[in-house]
């Protein structure tokens, strides 16, 4: 490892993550659970489409009108540690300068993720109230965009089991450490990120241990002109210690049109963690649609309704390089004005499980107005895209694989009058002894978790360690993931 001349590391790869295997050869999935949220292992497909999951709104999850919370909380992460829920938020009441002192961190709890309460903390007298939520207050810039995390690391000191970054642009990036996610502290005094001036920093820095990669990684707003026009981007940076980070890295769109993404929202999916999934806030400035009159009627601020936003889905498998998959928005802003004005519609960090079968995310909704909340939208699990094929069906072929485990199991939907079959083939696209799509037991139904099995059974482990093809043919069906495992 060596220091830049900027302060900075040099970025190491990971050994076996990110590398480009030679052409043509397996990609050895192992036992990991794959989405269909890129195309990543896809080789040919005919008559089926990716198609964007349909997030359902399951109500408020928590109303925002504590006297030190209000109309412009904002920056949410979710974070589930064993048995208990955490939702962090800053809070503060009035618009003014980012980090300006008026700002605090808040928390709240959950049980199962859907019913949320305030814990009643004594840490920090707030607006007269000596009993609140609050975590972090009287430490500006710091409760501007606090991000916190569950480190996941092997060996990190119970001290440090929750690290978060806050800062803004003229401070640069703080660290800090908690042992319970309530009492925290910072794990040291100079700023662990320094300030530059193409570092935006103003909103949420998301950071996470990968297990994938083999060390943190941060996930941070930048500035990117292209053709004149100034776009809210994304960077990346690692850290062997979460204190000495690489050189950043700005991270590609391939060929996506460019747009401002105000948070990236990016974090390893729980169930598949090797994939970055973020549903970040997508930010149009200037496209106005409520009038002066409207914006009155609703009671937002009147700084804040001149632009709107929604919701996109990025993701990426490490690397510098987003996949924007689907251009088309993740969750629209809605019906009722409210929905319709600046900075709201921002997700929450992360998602988590709330059922047996379902997850959900988290939005901050109508910013700058007394009715600021967050909303709970609920999915499948898996469901953020699916493959999907029609009444008249279609099929779709992956690239060669490698995996590990006795057996191929599917997380899928299909009609009544719908299938789902599965054809294990060689490398060179033959049909294995027994695995066609003639011996496969046809799937019918909506599971989560469903093994499969042909006319000579379940096990697939004489062929578990060498190189398949496998052939999905679907009818009116939708298949979320699958994965190989014991």
């Amino acid at each position: 490892m060596t220091i830049s001349r900027r302060g900075f590391v040099a970025a190491v790869p990971a050994a076996g993550f990110g590398r480009q295997e030679p052409a043509g050869a397996p990609i050895r999935i192992g036992s990991r659970r794959e989405l269909f949220v890129d195309d990543a292992l896809i080789a040919s497909m005919r008559g089926v489409r990716f198609e964007l999951g349909s997030p359902v709104d399951s109500g408020i999850a928590l109303q925002l009108d504590r006297s030190w919370e209000g109309r412009f909380s904002a920056y949410s992460t979710v974070i589930r540690d064993g048995g208990i829920y955490r939702l962090y938020y800053r809070g503060v009441p009035e618009s003014g300068n980012d980090g300006n002192p008026a700002e605090v961190t808040c928390c709240a709890e959950s049980d199962d993720g859907i019913t949320w309460w305030r814990p009643q903390l004594h840490f920090f007298e707030v607006r007269g109230a000596k009993t609140n939520n609050v975590i972090l207050a009287g430490s500006a810039p710091y409760s501007h965009n606090f991000s916190p995390f569950l480190d996941t690391r092997p060996g990190v000191p119970a001290g440090e089991r929750y690290k978060a970054l806050a800062g803004v642009h003229k401070t640069g990036l703080a660290a800090f450490v908690s042992a319970d996610g309530l009492e925290w502290r910072k794990l040291c005094e100079e700023a662990v990120f320094p300030p530059q001036k193409e570092y935006a920093f103003d909103s949420q820095n998301t950071a996470f241990w990968s297990e994938a990669e083999g060390y943190y990684v941060l996930y941070f707003r930048t500035w990117k002109k292209i053709s004149g026009v100034n776009y809210r981007w994304i960077s990346r940076a690692t850290s062997d210690d979460f204190i000495r980070w690489s050189e950043p890295v700005e991270m590609s769109f391939g060929d996506a049109p460019p747009e401002h993404l105000y948070t990236n929202q990016s974090s390893p999916y729980f169930r598949a963690p090797h994939i970055y999934t973020g549903i970040c806030a997508r930010f149009m400035p200037g496209r106005q649609v409520l009038d002066e009159q409207q914006a009155s009627a609703i009671g937002v601020d009147p700084k804040y309704f001149k632009d709107c936003s929604d919701a996109v889905l990025i993701t990426t498998r490490g690397g510098n390089r987003y996949v924007r998959h689907f251009m088309e928005a993740f969750l629209r802003p809605g019906v009722g004005m409210e929905n319709w004005v600046s900075r709201s519609n921002y997700p929450a960090l992360n998602l988590v499980q709330t059922g047996a079968s379902t997850m959900s995310f988290y939005v901050n909704r109508n910013y700058g107005q007394p009715t600021a909340h967050l909303r709970r939208y609920e999915l499948r699990l898996d469901g953020l895209a699916s493959i999907k094929a029609g009444y008249a069906g279609g099929e779709f072929t992956t690239s060669p694989l490698v995996f590990e485990g006795s057996k191929l199991e599917l997380n899928y939907s299909t009609s009544a009058a719908g299938g789902i079959r599965v054809e294990l083939q060689d490398g060179a696209g033959r049909p294995l002894p027994g695995r066609s799509l003639s011996d496969f037991n046809e799937l019918i139904g909506d599971e989560i978790r469903r093994v499969c099995s042909w006319g000579t059974g379940e096990s697939l482990a004489a062929i578990a360690g060498s190189p398949v093809r496998v052939l999905f043919s679907l009818k009116d069906a939708d298949l979320f993931s699958f994965r190989f495992r014991e």
